[in-house]
């Protein structure tokens, strides 16, 4: 019974947001998944870890839709694109599905250089560089991000592409907080994607909400390192995410099944 409620819905928000005939279409399927791409601030982490991905509890606000997390730590756009995890999802997504795409803490350094496998090119454009390592030409990370969000949006899928969640932001004893160039190449991306793709500010949600709590509070989410957040701080960012999604009044906010106001946070 959920379905018969939920495509009118979705198709409300659609047409809210003008989008083309062709798009409405698309997304008219009361059976959707949401597949998440992303490193370890989204990927579960093993049931001993004291930290893990927000991914995790992504399915705990959401209702009518299905949640894969496909997210695998140690990850970037770079080596997600060349171990054929995006081409994964691919095989399985359908017209109608979501893809949520977040990297930018792996994609950092140079190929040029002790090449790591993960470090993308550097540049915004369709620069290339020669792995020092086994001599692979290496794209930048704005190619990666769109040729994937491309190939999902030419299977019919809705693309969210998401700033990257930011570290502690409050290790040096003041809360403060400055996006990495990974956000305004996000942005970038999604523009040149057109309308089948959205961007969230994830990464500024939870700077807000950790300049909020302060430092005492945000240091315990940070029990191992400065990256990872425990099962508490990754709920929160989860929460931040959704708060965001309904901020943003996209295509997927009628699948969130909690009141905008018992979410944290503002919109921003």
């Amino acid at each position: 019974m959920k379905s018969v409620f939920i495509v009118p819905a979705l198709l409300a928000v659609l047409a809210s947001a003008a989008p083309s005939e062709e798009l409405t279409k698309r997304y008219a399927t009361s059976e959707p998944t949401v597949y998440l791409a992303g490193d370890s601030t989204m990927a579960k982490a093993r049931s001993s870890s004291p930290t893990t991905g927000w991914g995790q509890f992504f399915s705990k606000y959401l209702e009518g839709i299905e949640v894969v997390n496909r997210a695998i730590g140690g990850r970037s756009a770079r080596s997600f694109t060349r171990e054929g995890r995006f081409d994964e999802i691919l095989k399985v997504v359908k017209p109608g599905d979501f893809v949520i795409i977040s990297f930018g803490h792996n994609d950092v350094g140079s190929p040029r250089k002790n090449d790591n496998g993960r470090s993308a090119c550097g540049g915004s454009g369709d620069e290339t560089c020669i792995s020092d390592k086994d001599g692979e030409v290496v794209q930048t990370y704005p190619t990666y991000m769109r040729e994937a969000g491309k190939k999902m949006i030419d299977a019919g899928a809705r693309v969210i592409i998401s700033s990257p969640t930011p570290k502690n932001i409050c290790q040096s004893g003041k809360c403060e907080y400055t996006p990495t160039r990974f956000t305004d190449l996000s942005k970038q991306v999604v523009e040149s994607l057109g309308e089948a793709a959205s961007f969230i500010d994830h990464g500024q949600y939870v700077a807000n909400e950790f300049m909020r709590l302060g430092k005492e509070k945000v240091d315990v989410f940070y029990p191992v390192d400065y990256t990872h957040p425990s099962p508490d701080g990754s709920k929160l960012i989860a929460e931040l995410y959704v708060k965001a999604v309904l901020c943003s009044k996209g295509v997927m906010a009628p699948f969130v099944s909690v009141d905008e106001s018992s979410l944290p946070g503002e919109c921003i």
